[in-house]
């Protein structure tokens, strides 16, 4: 059970739902809200603090729900308003806190104040989202580019103009230079306080404003090109993207945002997006005094143990000594695998003891945690034919870069047809390899990658040194990792072997943690 105090996400663990994933009730093969609310009781015995739940508003699911058409709206293909309350009622009996999804950087085409917006250059709306002329030759105003392929400008005939979206065309963005839109989206946050919620994960949180003289990205020197926020195909990796997003004008608006959340007691959690100034952006969201709060941004996450690259003792510990240096304020929410990346067993090719030892040492790492559903079953990235390939942004890369669909499959529930998810064809298809490490199965093992996250998770829950604590003392040598947790009322030492060799006295995968 979670303590009913202010600071309870301060060293939380967050577990993070995709609602078309998880339980499908209905029998369409998509997951739905009424299915959350009856697998809530096994998302509270894992010990987690919160659920985070991707989107579930009113959408055409051009991007599966991170293409809002009524910010107010549950989609049906989830259920209703009765279900979303009914969820929230079971999740607070069981003390979990709800977390949900704000996607406000941009809205679906189909959102009526984008309707209205297009419709003239004079209306009401008309400012409401990023509207430029072409150059004297027609083409984009700059060269600013989109993270899902081509320009980030679209023609639009009406108007007459260019509008800008970063993400699909289908998925324009707001302009937060008004405060129109600004209020808007605060009413429209403050109605989901109104229904309960605890607190919101923050879509692209660097994204709301624009350089407003729409000045062009500088090219990238291929040696300063990286693939963190983008696939390495992707040409947006060659532009610094000094003007399209990460603007100063930013941290006003989150003040406000804070303002308003801190008057229900809620809490969020950002996702930056941004390869270049990564550690900068989490202190200025997130930075605040020892025993202060942030103006901004509670907590937010960055890619560094989202990305490609190995997780080794030294990049952990440069990580670190990264953000000591550039973010000695900040609060972290560290991730190895979400909706968006390549599952992190796969990603890094671990066996299962590499997995609980991942798992571990997450665990005792200073910051909060999400955690992503599957990742305690120790799931695989799933191998999907391009004919079964659902999002657009691997549709478009395919086969260089495979898209997120193999992330997406549904929850394996019990090892039976569909692994327990829906009666019918799911939506993404469930891999056999999957069903041999369903829930049912991992209950009834005591040594299974499922009850290793509840052991680290309640460890955590019985530290304090390991919710709130310091952290000193990073090193690496070769694949073993060091540091040290401590608080006023303990310390704790933890070594831990990143390979599949002994060293330094540890089996391989083994992770110790010595208290004194």
């Amino acid at each position: 059970m979670t303590e009913n105090t202010a600071n309870w996400w301060k060293g939380g663990i967050i577990y993070q739902i995709y609602p078309r994933s998880f339980q499908d009730t209905t029998g369409d093969g998509v997951g739905d809200l009424a299915g959350i609310a009856r697998r809530l009781p096994y998302v509270a015995s894992l010990g987690v603090d919160a659920v985070w739940i991707s989107p579930f508003f009113t959408s055409p699911m051009k991007d599966f729900g991170y293409d809002v058409s009524d910010y107010r709206g549950i989609d049906p293909i989830f259920g209703s308003m009765e279900d979303f309350d009914r969820l929230i009622e079971r999740a607070h009996e069981l003390g979990l806190k709800v977390m949900i999804d704000l996607v406000m950087s941009h809205s679906s085409d189909r959102h009526p104040w984008f309707a209205e917006s297009r419709a003239s250059r004079d209306n009401p709306k008309a400012s409401w989202y990023v509207w430029s002329d072409p150059k004297p030759d027609g083409t984009p105003p700059n060269n600013w580019l989109s993270i899902f392929g081509g320009s980030a400008w679209q023609w639009d005939a009406r108007r007459e103009q260019y509008y800008l979206h970063n993400f699909l065309t289908s998925q324009p963005d707001l302009n937060f230079h008004n405060r129109e839109v600004q209020d808007a989206l605060l009413e429209m946050t403050e109605f989901w306080l109104q229904k309960g919620v605890d607190g919101f994960r923050l879509d692209t949180v660097n994204f709301y404003f624009h350089d407003a003289q729409l000045r062009d990205n500088p090219p990238l020197l291929p040696a300063d090109r990286k693939a963190d926020t983008a696939p390495a195909v992707n040409p947006y990796n060659h532009q610094s993207h000094k003007y399209d997003k990460s603007q100063p004008e930013n941290l006003a608006f989150l003040e406000r945002f804070n303002t308003l959340l801190k008057r229900y007691g809620a809490v969020s959690v950002g996702e930056i997006g941004d390869s270049e100034r990564a550690l900068e952006l989490l202190e200025e969201y997130t930075g605040a005094p020892q025993g202060m709060e942030s103006k901004r941004v509670d907590m937010s996450y960055v890619f560094d143990f989202l990305s490609g690259h190995d997780l080794t003792a030294q990049r952990i510990a440069d990580v670190f000594a990264q953000l000591q240096k550039i973010a000695p304020n900040s609060w972290p929410c560290w991730a190895l695998s979400n909706h968006d990346v390549m599952r992190h067993v796969t990603r890094w090719n671990l066996p299962e003891q590499a997995a609980k030892a991942y798992c571990t040492v997450l665990i005792c790492l200073r910051g909060s945690v999400c955690l992503y559903q599957g990742e305690e079953l120790g799931l695989p990235e799933a191998e999907l034919q391009f004919e079964e390939l659902r999002d657009p942004y691997g549709i478009e890369f395919w086969p260089e870069f495979k898209g997120r669909d193999g992330c997406r499959t549904p929850m394996v529930w019990d090892m039976g047809v569909n692994g327990g998810f829906s009666t019918s064809q799911p939506w993404l298809p469930v891999p056999h390899v999957h069903l041999q490490r369903a829930v049912v199965g991992q209950e009834a093992d005591a040594q299974s990658v499922l009850h290793h996250y509840r052991w680290a998770i309640g460890l955590r829950r019985e530290h304090s040194a390991l919710r709130l604590g310091q952290m000193s003392d990073i090193t690496a040598n070769g694949p073993l990792l060091s540091f040290r947790r401590h608080d006023d009322a303990q310390t704790l030492h933890i070594r831990a072997n990143l390979s599949d060799e002994e060293a330094g006295g540890l089996e391989p995968w083994q992770v110790q943690i010595i208290e004194g």
